[in-house]
């Protein structure tokens, strides 16, 4: 194993020794099988190449407070996957075969779990059409693979907060398109927006929908949260915002630990400036404080431009059930012997 250094993780590609390869060929995956990481062989005819069909999932292993390794809600990210495909045209994966293949690959890489509080094994599966297709159908052969990287913050600063721009010149998703659900191409198209706001010196884009440029979706690749007069708000899903994880983990420990009334709802953009915290959520985010909005210019601070009392309780229930701190009142973690 290369020498790691626990202290300086970043959010990078680190790749642990093995990954895991399955195929779908005849109508039928295969029991699939735990390899060296390394390339893989498609020819230039592949669906995924050709037309993106394809999508992949976002998990995390963590390393307890006992030394023990769990993992969160797998199970939810083998029915959003399942969800996906059958958008895509794809082949489901059972969901056991799914989450047992994720627990075989965490115990070969073992090693590569960060030790306690020093970060987390960031887990990518993906599935993708890997046949030969000329005319714009689905593949006859797919591919699901799974790899892993030990990981830090997804935002440098971590939990300090971040500085968004309200995107006015691009949206993320359609209404009745694809951003319901973990599609590579919706994540491509992001790429400009965000370079152009990071030119600007932004940390991310706040997405607005695409029918009126009005409402409240996505922040880049997060969920979006608001918290004013006890209410914790959230764009409703309505088909363009992704159901994240992490966003219905927090949906109910708001309520349950917090007393906050959790709301999925249309939001306007200016409600922003008025609101008391703002923070956005994922499996690489987890729970980030948004400190500023910008619009059209025009800088607004949230509170009083600091991580707010609410968002850093939540952030701290979350992590501690997930490095085993906290009692998993919801029975959220699965471990791995």
């Amino acid at each position: 194993m290369k020498q790691i250094d626990w202290d300086n993780l970043g959010f990078d590609i680190n790749p642990a020794e093995k990954m895991f390869v399955a195929r779908h060929t005849k109508g039928v995956w295969d029991s699939g099988g735990i390899v060296d990481y390394g390339t893989i062989q498609l020819f230039p005819s592949a669906v995924i190449l050709n037309y993106g069909q394809g999508l992949f999932e976002g998990m995390k292993a963590y390393r307890t407070k006992d030394n023990r390794i769990a993992m969160f809600q797998p199970h939810a990210n083998a029915r959003r996957l399942n969800d996906g495909c059958r958008r895509l045209c794809m082949p489901e994966l059972d969901e056991d075969f799914f989450v047992e293949s994720i627990k075989a690959l965490v115990r070969e890489n073992r090693d590569y779990v960060p030790p306690y509080g020093k970060g987390d094994l960031y887990i990518r599966p993906i599935l993708f059409g890997s046949g030969q297709m000329l005319g714009v159908s689905p593949a006859t052969e797919y591919m699901f693979i799974i790899f892993m990287s030990p990981v830090g913050p997804y935002f440098k600063g971590g939990f300090s907060g971040i500085h968004l721009q309200i995107c006015t010149d691009y949206h993320r998703a359609s209404l009745l398109g694809t951003g319901g659900v973990k599609a590579v191409g919706n994540y491509a198209a992001s790429l400009m927006p965000k370079a152009l706001a990071r030119d600007e010196g932004f940390d991310e884009v706040l997405y607005l929908d695409a029918r009126c440029s009005t409402y409240v979706e996505e922040v880049g690749s997060a969920n979006f949260f608001l918290i004013k007069n006890g209410i914790l708000s959230t764009p409703r899903l309505g088909g363009s915002i992704l159901p994240g994880t992490t966003r219905e983990e927090v949906l109910m420990l708001a309520e349950h630990s917090f007393k906050l009334i959790p709301q999925g709802r249309d939001i306007r953009y200016d409600e922003l400036f008025t609101a008391e915290e703002l923070f956005c959520t994922g499996t690489a985010a987890v729970i980030t404080p948004i400190l500023s909005v910008t619009h059209e210019g025009k800088p607004h601070t949230i509170g009083n431009g600091k991580p707010g009392a609410l968002t850093r309780k939540l952030y701290d229930e979350l992590k501690g059930i997930q490095l085993g701190e906290r009692p998993d009142i919801f029975n959220w973690l699965t471990y791995i012997d």
